[in-house]
């Protein structure tokens, strides 16, 4: 760790150099802290790609290092020679003005407290100002950490990267990309990690490719980054069907939910079949930011206030953390809308731009309705049993007969047997239940969404309560 806290120093005095920073990321990892040797490879840019690629022989970078290892020795050496000259000089003075030494001491003890001092000088550790580690806030243990979702395409990943920069947080932003179909963006289940991009102190951005056929080079481990990746999508999902169900609450109420139990009355205040922990925790600064009308994109990379694909293209997002003023902002900020596409026999949940889920359903050809819906009921056993024919989940569309329920005859999924109605599995009806709020829009008309079938291995939430059913009618659906 010797040689680091030199390296360290030599950085402080010369940021621009990349060997330098090079050398430092060597010496985190062979430390174990990858974390920051990761942050020194990304600092050394082309100089890692380098010699990563034509494995350079040790004993070249060992004379480098020893060089560099050398002048920052050098200069520590210089500035202990000086606090040395000081140590001296206020002994003589204790020696010379008999008169400044305290009472009760002697001329050993005052000489004892100087030789201490000289000794604790050359062990003290560099003062924080040379430290980078200090210096630096991008060398800190836990650089503040953000992600967003980004179109894969050139243009789309152009324009994100052009709003990060703009920003002033985070420290690095982990870009993840979305693959297009037509005019939709698809969000995967784990959306492979595209780049990072680390700003420092000083103003200077460096990107770091994690595609190897793009960048021709060998990127750095990204296996930590990609499991947080993961739980940031988990998170955004959950902070959608938040932030949407509070829009719908307020759009029919007036005012926003006081509490997340609002939400999640009985029947027929089931807003939402049921909120999570994390949606619990979130909850206030997610209201305090739907309660600023913040529903405008703001510049990426500017902490939790990110641009949402939600509100149109996709931009950025946000590590999660409450921003300015315990505001929360959700990466999809447009609401969560189920689109119907009678030719391909496909059920999405969308926000803006993009898809989050696209589902295959059943429907009744000619018999089901085309046009715009609103979800009005929302019901658990529709038929007061989970096996009936609507099956364990229904949503009524706007005051008719027809609406989006499961179904006891599930090999009509994919066809047009139903009476009207749109039929779903088992699985994908409880799901759709518990990720849309009461209020959502429903679009039904021919073509405009994929073909591929888009749901995760691990299913949204989907638990709901018994009280969600509705004790004072029966349902007629055109099943």
């Amino acid at each position: 760790m010797k040689n680091s806290q030199h390296l360290k120093a030599y950085v402080q005095m010369h940021p621009d150099n990349k060997m330098a920073w090079y050398l430092l990321g060597k010496e985190y990892y062979k430390s174990g802290q990858e974390g920051k040797a990761n942050y020194c490879f990304n600092m050394a840019g082309e100089v890692y790609e380098a010699f990563e690629r034509s494995k350079v022989p040790a004993e070249m970078l060992r004379e480098y290092e020893d060089g560099m290892l050398k002048a920052a020795y050098d200069r520590h050496q210089v500035k202990l020679k000086r606090r040395r000259m000081l140590v001296a000089l206020m002994l003589a003075m204790l020696v010379l003005l008999p008169s400044a030494v305290p009472s009760g001491a002697d001329l050993g003890t005052e000489a004892e407290l100087a030789l201490a001092l000289s000794q604790a000088e050359e062990t003290a550790p560099e003062p924080a100002a040379d430290d980078p580690q200090e210096a630096r806030p991008e060398l800190q243990e836990e650089p503040e950490l953000g992600f967003t979702a980004v179109s894969g395409d050139a243009a789309g990943s152009g324009a994100a990267l052009a709003q990060l920069l703009q920003g002033e947080k985070p420290d690095v932003t982990a870009m993840l990309t979305m693959e297009r179909s037509g005019k939709w963006l698809l969000w995967r289940e784990k959306l492979p990690l595209a780049a990072t991009l680390v700003k420092n102190a000083n103003g200077r951005a460096v990107y770091q490719s994690y595609d190897r056929a793009a960048c021709e080079c060998e990127p750095p481990e990204s296996a930590a980054l990609q499991q947080q990746a993961g739980q940031w999508q988990s998170r955004q999902e959950q902070l959608a069907v938040l932030w949407s169900a509070m829009r719908a609450y307020k759009n029919s109420k007036g005012s926003l939910p006081q509490s997340p139990e609002a939400l999640t009355g009985a029947f027929p205040g089931n807003w939402l079949a049921g909120t999570t922990p994390l949606m619990k925790e979130a909850f206030a600064s997610v209201r305090s930011a739907a309660a600023a009308g913040m529903t405008q994109q703001p510049a990426a990379g500017s902490g939790d206030k990110a641009p949402a694909a939600g509100g149109g293209e996709a931009g950025g997002g946000n590590a999660g953390a409450a921003g300015n003023g315990g505001q929360e902002l959700p990466f999809f900020t447009g609401p969560l809308t189920i689109i119907v596409d009678k030719q391909n026999h496909r059920l999405a949940v969308t926000s803006g731009s993009v898809i989050l889920r696209n589902y295959k359903v059943g429907l009744g050809g000619g018999r089901t309705p085309e046009g715009t819906f609103t979800i009005t009921d929302k019901v658990v056993n529709p038929n007061g049993r989970d096996n009936g024919e609507f099956g364990s989940r229904g949503m009524q569309l706007s005051d008719t007969n027809y609406a989006i329920h499961g179904t006891d005859e599930p090999e009509s999924i994919g066809k047009d047997e139903s009476l009207g109605c749109i039929r779903m599995s088992r699985a994908d009806v409880e799901e759709l239940f518990a990720m849309v709020p009461m209020g959502t829009k429903v679009q039904i008309s021919k073509g405009g969404l994929p073909d591929e079938v888009l749901v995760p291995g691990e299913r949204y939430p989907s638990e709901a309560p018994a009280n969600q059913t509705n004790p004072d009618k029966v349902y007629h659906w055109l099943n």
